[in-house]
């Protein structure tokens, strides 16, 4: 499908508290894994020109180090690259970062910080961003076996809320008890969890509660999938090949479709390293798919 003239406003609008952004946004996990550091600029400014006014990065999205993104070179962090790619920000540009997870070096596992560290985490933010508060700040957990309470970590982002540090609160990666739980300490403008065409898990019902609470679902690995931080993935099965052809549209842009079909409070947040793809990427939200083509593909 031709993609020069499509913006991210095709996708239509949301609100996250008291800030309306675009449906289509840009997911910054990708934009460390290059060497090449202007490559990640023009990306990010690509993605902003395009309309693009949803943000989404994480305080763990560092580049080398066995993190999520392994590259070559000097350290990158997903925070510094937008800052260098994006300061001044426009004042229509939300910022959404994650805190509460942190990688163990000795054994390349997650696991959670502590209240304390997210404090840490939300300063680190705050000065690599170069902001004097930071928009929406997402609570990363590591999902347990229920019962586990996120009350005090939850807790510890509200009251940096109150004091100003924050605008704006989410969670990721979590399940229905836990923002059932999160609502009773603060506002909860979004849930970020993974779910994809072939990828939806326990997740449905969880979309759709979100939904009728008037809170943003926002899928991560909406391309990848089930190969997670693998990328996004080749295989996308005889069904969406068939809606692709049908669309002039390749089978990424109908996943993004499909994606953002699942309700209008479903935001989508694709990563890419590559210039080339952010155009792709933000025409997808112009397609339009039918009930029949709907029902094909779920």
């Amino acid at each position: 499908m031709p993609t020069e003239k499509i913006t991210a406003g095709a996708a239509g609008d949301w609100t996250l508290g008291d800030r309306t952004v675009r449906r289509m946004g840009f997911g910054s996990m990708r934009i460390t894994a290059h060497p090449d550091r202007d490559r990640a600029v023009r990306v990010l400014r690509r993605a902003v020109e395009l309309g693009v006014d949803h943000v989404d990065t994480a305080a763990f999205y560092v580049s080398p180090g066995g993190t999520l993104n392994v590259g070559t070179g000097p350290t990158r962090y997903a925070t510094d690259l937008i800052r260098a790619a994006l300061a001044p920000y426009p004042d229509d540009l939300v910022i959404a970062t994650k805190v509460g997870f942190r990688y163990d070096p000795a054994t390349g596992l997650g696991e959670d910080a502590g209240p304390a560290a997210l404090r840490t985490q939300v300063e680190e933010n705050l000065r690599r961003l170069g902001r004097d508060h930071l928009d929406l700040v997402n609570l990363r957990i590591v999902k347990r076996p229920a019962p586990d309470s996120v009350a005090e970590r939850f807790g510890a982002l509200a009251a940096m809320r109150e004091a100003g540090l924050i605008r704006h609160l989410g969670l990721s990666n979590v399940r229905l008890d836990h923002l059932d739980e999160a609502q009773t300490v603060a506002p909860v403008v979004c849930v970020q969890n993974s779910y994809a065409l072939d990828n939806r898990g326990d997740q449905d019902a969880l979309l759709r509660e979100c939904g009728a609470r008037g809170i943003a679902y926002v899928p991560f690995f909406a391309l990848a999938g089930a190969n997670r931080e693998g990328g996004a993935r080749t295989d996308h099965g005889a069904a969406v090949h068939a809606v692709a052809r049908a669309h002039g549209a390749t089978a990424q842009q109908v996943r993004l479709a499909w994606t953002l079909h699942q309700g209008a409070h479903v935001l989508a947040i694709p990563g890419t390293g590559d210039p080339d793809h952010v155009a792709e990427n933000v025409a997808a939200g112009a397609l339009r798919l039918s009930a029949d083509e709907l029902a094909a593909l779920g």
